[in-house]
């Protein structure tokens, strides 16, 4: 573990705090404990917040996870020191400032090759490995990409039950590839209606498969079955549809999602840490969530995604299905940004930002994402406990600092 100056900026190594805001909120005089999954796990919001710093970052110890081997020679990024400012309600502030103000656990923001800043907060340290929560959604659509490029999946226009018998005759079985990653399947799922009536349906039968309720990973998602509206007409968030495309990628390629991904990327691009990724019920990946790995190794991803899937010359990604997964084309108006969400558009399982400069993120609940802006190779990836709606104009802030041009 790097450790870091007195002064905890130096270009020579990251900043370690051991604490943070609220820290008494999110268990500090517990020593961030990890909680029993059997008292504390609720189905699709599994910790109350004394219990996130820990498990978020020990979430092998909670769950059932597989392993994602690190590269075989690690690379790494070389570090300047950036004084990194931005105006907060009128107030000139500082990166110091953002991380007083929020509940983030670990801060990296890189330009290309360069680390501008890495900090970690609440005693956690380069050493831990971050769950992304819904990054990983971002990660299973790469995945199809990476399938489709290689000819195991021929097309996006394919619909699931082409490779997968169990979906055969059913409404996901029905659905383009394209309509799932772009959310847009329309089939009914509640991911927040109900208190979440149908994301707990679905994490009871597919993750938790106790009892009763063990129903397997394509029985768990064929139970949801009802079409209503015509797929590939609206955008409506569900992280079913994921976990549809997880099942398609395991029967197209003959290997688990973290196999793949261990062979295609996380060898490919010098990561210096296993990774994990929890299991569902069956031994599937949850494509939809709890993928683990060092807040570096992210950084390492968005690197990537900011070259359009190339590493230092290697195309690791198809660039044109990049190029497709963070646009939209002009039959799919309802994916721009402020149609797909209040801010935010859609593509491939990747959220798009407003404006008309390229940018792309991979968000999760609680505050995770990476933030990619290709045209600079600027890169922020923040973990964290709770969301907070300063990281967007924070990462503004940094495009318009460090991008080079207008955001």
């Amino acid at each position: 573990m790097t450790q870091h100056a007195a002064a905890g900026e130096a270009a020579d190594g990251p900043l370690f705090l051991p604490s943070g805001p609220s820290a008494d909120l999110y268990g500090e005089a517990e020593g961030y404990p990890i909680a029993d999954p059997a008292l504390s796990v609720q189905p699709g919001n599994p910790f109350e917040p004394k219990y996130r710093v820990g498990a978020f970052t020990h979430l092998d110890e909670v769950f059932k996870t597989r392993t994602i081997r690190r590269a075989a020679a690690p690379w790494s990024f070389r570090r300047s020191a950036a004084d990194i400012n931005y105006w907060h309600f009128g107030d000139r502030s500082s990166v110091r400032a953002y991380l007083a103000r929020n509940p983030v656990t670990s801060l990296i923001i890189t330009k290309d090759d360069c680390i501008l800043f890495e900090g970690y907060q609440y005693g956690r340290t380069d050493t831990n490995r971050f769950v992304s929560q819904s990054m990983a959604k971002s990660i299973t659509g790469l995945l199809i990409g990476i399938a489709i490029s290689e000819g195991k999946i021929r097309s996006v226009d394919d619909t699931t039950e082409t490779y997968v018998p169990g979906f055969a005759g059913t409404e996901y079985g029905k659905t383009r590839l394209r309509d799932l990653l772009h959310m847009s399947s329309g089939v009914q799922f509640g991911e927040e209606e109900d208190n979440s009536r149908d994301l707990n349906r679905l994490w009871r039968t597919m993750v938790q498969g106790n009892g009763l309720f063990t129903r397997g990973t394509i029985k768990s998602i064929i139970q949801f079955n009802k079409r209503i509206a015509p797929a590939g007409t609206r955008f409506f968030y569900a992280s079913i549809e994921p976990d549809v495309l997880g099942v398609v990628l395991r029967y197209a390629t003959g290997k688990t999602a973290s196999a793949y991904l261990e062979e295609k990327v996380w060898s490919q691009i010098g990561t210096e840490n296993d990774a994990s990724w929890m299991l569902d019920n069956e031994g599937f990946e949850i494509g939809h969530g709890f993928f683990n790995a060092g807040s570096r190794d992210y950084a390492r991803l968005g690197r990537l995604l900011a070259h359009d899937g190339a590493w230092n010359g290697k195309q690791v990604v198809d660039r044109q299905w990049l190029m497709d997964a963070t646009t939209v084309r002009a039959s799919d108006e309802y994916l721009l940004p402020g149609k797909a969400g209040p801010n935010l558009g859609y593509g491939y399982l990747l959220w798009l930002l407003p404006g008309t400069r390229r940018q792309f993120a991979l968000i999760g609940a609680y505050g995770q994402a990476i933030c990619v802006d290709p045209p600079s190779k600027l890169v922020m990836v923040q973990t964290s406990v709770e969301s907070s709606s300063e990281i967007w104009p924070f990462w503004t802030a940094l495009v318009r600092q460090f991008g080079n041009v207008d955001p």
